[in-house]
Parts: structure tokens; C-alpha cells; sequence
């Protein structure tokens, strides 16, 4: 295979070459970014290259098969960010015999289809491209227009590649997505409590992440090779919560068939988790006390104390400060709980997360089934970052895997999210704040329909690079891991 890369390298004309091994030019230059610049073009013709050899594509390592078995084998031995397909005549119907194969399932390859005019009267090859194709050229091609798209393709190849490996700064904190100031400093909360055997109570809004914070300070703590046992306060009826909690002996109740382990007692060595804390009734409040003080619990039906090593961790949308001033709860457990604090933003805090975590969960949520959607409109992402959002992270997640089931075509657009115009939007506190959020989305848009090339994206919004670079800093707008300019 000959590799065509490399700016400061003398470099042949391109060599289509037809599944024929090649003597490898070797360029200083780093191995991943070959295997991402490669081409898989797929032409059964006798003819010469559709291509071309247009100067630009000096830029690419193409690899030319002329048969589909040939096409199937290279996907599945090698790496291609974009595959180039030529429909004509005569291969037009085993291409579309054999679609499923290649033009599913291959992750974040993008596909170009170069068509000839009458083949594209044909509705299979509409609906194939439509449905599967980022683009697609009539022949006989235009050789400018085509290496232009071929480097949007890639880039957007690579924007979805970057889908999986957006994680936080430490894998530890698990879904925690974002790189937001105010994420950022509960990653940091996180790593310090992690390391403090003492009981933490985690606040925030409904939706906002509070048990994923909770998962991510026992994977980072000591316990993190003993169990996590969570139980929801709020969830399970006053009758029945004791004996959750607790434990139960044999006959203490009518329905006590054998003996119980409460979920305390099974969270030994390890961690409990106790949601919506604040829903705890008051009796049991005084017993969740007294384990808390000397590590001890009672099974229902039994005066036998266990000792039980496991380190607390409450959650609560519900202000308990308030709560222990109404007297639904008890002042004493509040400070044994409140130890250590965590506090989780609100979306509304971290908005400049709301593009990554929307990309995260269309990946997520577009592994369960088939489906042609391959993205958000620019309306779609301008509605989502104007919305109040409510419900936080869980209202994002819902609405974004709503739409993947509602959206018609390539792209998701506001009504698919159940999104409009007239959809209730941030209130700005002043003008500044209005120039601000405004002069933030130019510089997103402008990042997300350059491939987030900061050189094109700057002449879009006519600054120089410099600048750009200063305004990303400001406004913590960071490129995602492995992007690379989509015209180097």
C-alpha cells in the first residue's frame, strides 16, 4: 500500500491500485493519523479512476477494489474513515444486493457515492443514499468538489469516532460527561471525598446525576471491591422500608417466610447508597441514627445487634435544612449525614455541556436500533441550547432518544425533540449576559460546521485564529480528543 502523506515530503500522484500490496513509503509522521486519512474506494469499472489525479489528493492514501467480496475483506483486515462507491450500470445491482454488508455496522465510516444519471433514477439507489451516504456526486465527477467532501467526510468521521472516547478526566467518575467549569470542580469534590472514610450527602436538582456521583466516590474509595447497595427512600412504602433497611428474622411478621438481609447489612465492607433521603420517615430516621453512631443494626424480630462496616452516602433533591426547620426531619441525623457535601449542578449550570452530552446519548441511544439518522440540525442544537431544561441531564437523555424514534430524515430536528420556537428559554439577567450566551453559540456553530477546524472557523466568523483561541479558552469550549483541522 503506498501512504500519501505529509506536507513536507515530495510526494508521487496518487496510485489507485486494485487489491495489489504496495511498497510502503515511509514518512515521518504519526501512524494514526495514516490510518485515519485512508480511502476504501470501490469500483468495479475498467475504467480510469473516477477520481482522478487531482493534486489534492496527495493528502489521501486511496485503495481501489473492484470487486465486493474484496470491499468486505478490507473492511473487515483494516481502518478506513471514508469509503468512495461508484453506481453505474453495471454494478449498481450487486452493490445493492449486498448493502447491509457494507454499508452497516461499519461505525464511524462516512460513504460518497459517485453516480451516473440514469442510475440515479433508479428509487433502490435514492433510498440506499438518502438512508446511509453523506454525500453524493454525479458523474463524471468533479474532481475539486469531490476532495472537498472527502475532507468533510473525514472529519465528520472523526468527530464520530471521538463519540465513544469523550469521557471525564478520570475514567473512575464513569458517565459523567462534560467539560464544563462547574464539572470539572465535582470531578476534583470527588477524588478528595473518595479518599475520607466519612458519610457524604450529595444535593442537587431532580435528573442532575446525584447516583452517579455516588457510584463514582465508591469506584474511587478504598471499598470500590465491595458492593455498592443503593435503595431509594422515597420509593418503598413505610411499611415495608425497615425490613429493607434492616433485615428481618424468620416469622417476625405475617408474609416472613425466612430470614431477610437488609440492605444495610449487605452493603458490609462496602458502600450504601440511601436515595431521596429525605423521604425517610421520621421513626426510622431515629434507627438510620443510632447505626450511624455505633455501627450497629437489629434485624425485625430479633434484639441481636450486628456490627455493620459500611459508609453512608445520601442523596436529596429535598432542602433538609428546611425539612429539619418543619420538623420532618430529624436535626441530629442531618448533620451526621452532612459531613462532607457534595453539591451537582444543574444543565442550566454547565450549559456549555449540553452539545457533548446531546452527541453522547444520540451514540448511545442509536446502538439499540437501525435507524438513518446520523445527526442534529444546526436548529436542533441552537433549540437544545436555548431550552431551560428542567429536568436536567435525565430530560436531555429522554428527549434525545425520543427523537432518534421520531426524527424522518438524516437529521434530528426540534419537533423531533418535542422542542420549538416557542419552547420557554433561559431568561438572560442582562444585556451582557445576552452578548455573552450569543457570542458562545456563534463560536460552537462555527467550530461544529468547520469539523471544528479553528482555521476555517475563524475566517467564518471573521477573527483571527489568535482570537478564536482566546474566546475558546474563555469560554471553555475544547475541541474533542483526536479531532483533527478537517483541511490540514
Amino acid at each position: 500500500m503506498l501512504v500519501l502523506r505529509g506536507k513536507d515530503a515530495t510526494i508521487p500522484k496518487p496510485n489507485f491500485h486494485t487489491n495489489a500490496v504496495m511498497p510502503t513509503v515511509t514518512l515521518k509522521m504519526d501512524l494514526n493519523n495514516m490510518v485515519k486519512r485512508r480511502v476504501l474506494m470501490i469500483d468495479s469499472s475498467s475504467a480510469p479512476s473516477p477520481a482522478g489525479q487531482h493534486a489534492n489528493y496527495t493528502d489521501w492514501d486511496f485503495c481501489r477494489v473492484t470487486e465486493v467480496d474484496s470491499a468486505l475483506s478490507m473492511l473487515r483486515n483494516g481502518e478506513y474513515a471514508v469509503g468512495v462507491v461508484v453506481f453505474d450500470r453495471h454494478s449498481v445491482d450487486e452493490l445493492l444486493a449486498n448493502q447491509r454488508e457494507l454499508f452497516s455496522g461499519q461505525g464511524s465510516m462516512e460513504w460518497i457515492a459517485l453516480v451516473s444519471p440514469d442510475t440515479l433514477q433508479r428509487n433502490d439507489v435514492r433510498e440506499l443514499i438518502t438512508g446511509r451516504f453523506y454525500d453524493f456526486h454525479r458523474l463524471p465527477v468533479d474532481e475539486q468538489r469531490l476532495v472537498i467532501t472527502i475532507g468533510r467526510a473525514h472529519g465528520m468521521a472523526a468527530l464520530t469516532r471521538s463519540l465513544s472516547s469523550w469521557r471525564c478526566e478520570d475514567t473512575n467518575t464513569g458517565k459523567l460527561i462534560g467539560e464544563s467549569k462547574a464539572l470539572k470542580a465535582l470531578r476534583r469534590m470527588i477524588t478528595k471525598v473518595a479518599a475520607v472514610e466519612v458519610p457524604v450527602l450529595i444535593t442537587g436538582e431532580s435528573g442532575t446525576g446525584k447516583e452517579l456521583t455516588a457510584q463514582a466516590i465508591h469506584r474511587l474509595s478504598e471499598r470500590k471491591d465491595a458492593p455498592l447497595v443503593a435503595i431509594n427512600c422515597g420509593a418503598i412504602p413505610d411499611s415495608l422500608i425497615q425490613s429493607e433497611l434492616f433485615g428481618h428474622e424468620k416469622g417476625a411478621f405475617t408474609g416472613a417466610q425466612k430470614r431477610k438481609i437488609g440492605r444495610i447489612e449487605a452493603a458490609a465492607s462496602g458502600t450504601l447508597m440511601l436515595d431521596e433521603i429525605g423521604e425517610l420517615p421520621l421513626d426510622l430516621q431515629t434507627n438510620l441514627l443510632r447505626f450511624l453512631q455505633e455501627k450497629t443494626i437489629e434485624r425485625v424480630g430479633s434484639s441481636a445487634s450486628i456490627h455493620v462496616d459500611a459508609r453512608i452516602v445520601a442523596a436529596t433533591n429535598v432542602d433538609l435544612e428546611q425539612a429539619v426547620s418543619e420538623g420532618r426531619f430529624r436535626e441530629d441525623l442531618y448533620h451526621r449525614l452532612n459531613v462532607l457535601h457534595l453539591d451537582v449542578p444543574s444543565l442550566r449550570q454547565r450549559d456549555e455541556d449540553i452539545d457533548r452530552l446531546a452527541q453522547f446519548f444520540f451514540k448511545q441511544f442509536s446502538m439499540e436500533k437501525r435507524s438513518n439518522v446520523q445527526g442534529f440540525s444546526q436548529e436542533a442544537l441552537h433549540v437544545m441550547n436555548a431550552h431551560n431544561w428542567p429536568g436536567n441531564v435525565r430530560e436531555l437523555m429522554n428527549r434525545v432518544r425520543r427523537a432518534l424514534v421520531m426524527a424522518e430524515g438524516r437529521l434530528i430536528q426540534p419537533h423531533d425533540l418535542g422542542l420549538d420556537r416557542r419552547t420557554r428559554t433561559r431568561q438572560c439577567q442582562s444585556l451582557d449576559e445576552a452578548r455573552t450566551r450569543a457570542e458562545k453559540h456563534a463560536i460552537q456553530n462555527a467550530l461544529q460546521t468547520a469539523c471544528h477546524n479553528v482555521t476555517i472557523a475563524a475566517v467564518k466568523l471573521d477573527v483571527s485564529r489568535v482570537t478564536l483561541y482566546r474566546l475558546m479558552d474563555k469560554y471553555h469550549i475544547s475541541r474533542p480528543t483526536g479531532i483533527n483541522d478537517c483541511s490540514d
